[in-house]
């Protein structure tokens, strides 16, 4: 078992490769009580490859990483790896943000509640099939970098959960594109992230775009990679036009320019 780094951070990703001496008919990884589901690149029998994704707000500590599987013939093979997980260095900051967001009424509490459990419940699943193809790339043209990953926010005084995206700077109906092909899995508009798109790429592996001015797609569309899905704006929770890139990997909420490092250009 080889891992892209020999430690970790909160919010980060690793790419777990596991070679074999002989193909493998199956094998399945557990990081922390979870499933990691591994594929094989096209000629490689003997080379299996998996994300694993710490959540910002998992808990620093040493964890140890298993990969189990089995040959054609029987055979039972496995692999461990410690991983140690440090602290990330996030920052904190104050924002200004209009009243509603802040002391939202009965009844936007109620919305905002109902949406994060709608989005809990679509990161929960696992579609058991690889969906992407080639690299993934960052959403708006010539944009190499984004801000404010894990950064606790004091919204008007109160202290906010932390950040869980990147923020990719562009002007209001700025094209934004799909990182790479998978099935959208939710298109409307949300009480704090606006009009948002996700996009489902197979083998719990999800993108989500935020904020944004239009929405071109729908729930069950298949896009391919670099299609459009909508456009920049300022819609939801705030305080100018850009960009929300999220990236969740097996529940966990990690940096989406992570996802192109590892498996981009």
């Amino acid at each position: 078992m080889r891992l892209s780094a020999p430690e970790s951070s909160q919010g980060s990703l690793l790419l777990v490769e596991v070679k074999s001496a002989k193909p493998l008919a199956e094998i399945r990884g557990d990081w922390g009580g979870r499933r990691v589901p591994f594929w094989q690149e096209a000629g490689g029998e003997l080379l299996q490859k998996a994300l694993v994704g710490v959540d910002l707000e998992k808990a620093p500590g040493e964890y140890e990483l298993t990969a189990t599987g089995q040959t054609a013939g029987g055979e039972k093979v496995s692999c461990s790896a410690k991983v140690q997980v440090k602290a990330g260095r996030f920052t904190t900051e104050k924002l200004t943000v209009g009243k509603q967001f802040v002391e939202p009424s009965p009844e936007q509490i109620k919305r905002a509640d109902e949406e994060r459990q709608k989005l809990r419940d679509i990161f929960d699943r696992v579609t058991p099939q690889r969906l992407w193809d080639g690299n993934f790339r960052v959403p708006l043209e010539g944009v190499t970098e984004g801000s404010n990953f894990g950064k606790r926010r004091i919204l008007n005084g109160n202290p906010g959960s932390p950040h869980g995206g990147a923020d990719l700077h562009g002007a209001t109906g700025t094209p934004v594109h799909a990182a790479q092909r998978g099935r959208v899995v939710l298109a409307e508009e949300l009480f704090f992230a606006g009009n948002t798109v996700v996009i489902d790429h197979g083998l719990g592996i999800y993108t989500f775009y935020g904020h944004l001015s239009e929405i071109g797609v729908k729930v069950d569309e298949v896009l391919d990679a670099g299609a459009v899905l909508g456009k920049v704006g300022a819609t939801g929770r705030v305080t100018g036009p850009h960009l929300h890139w999220g990236l969740t990997v097996g529940k966990a909420r990690v940096n989406p320019l992570q996802i192109v490092k590892l498996l981009g250009p």
